[in-house]
């Protein structure tokens, strides 16, 4: 394989793997915004459910 073609491979190769950590990345993003918006919602319900306890016991 000449140098030329190999060189283009590889910077083929590192513009996929760039591409793929982009992807993940915004993915991540994405999951830790809906685990920060569940935990927003479910941090009213834990308060309910305390205080409730609270007021039976």
């Amino acid at each position: 394989m000449s140098p030329e073609l190999h060189y283009q491979l590889m910077i083929n190769r590192v513009d996929e793997l760039h591409a793929a950590a982009d992807h993940y990345r915004l993915a991540q993003e994405a999951v830790e915004g809906r685990r920060a918006t569940r935990a927003a919602r479910a941090g009213s319900r834990v308060l309910r459910g305390v205080f409730g306890k609270l007021r039976t016991s």
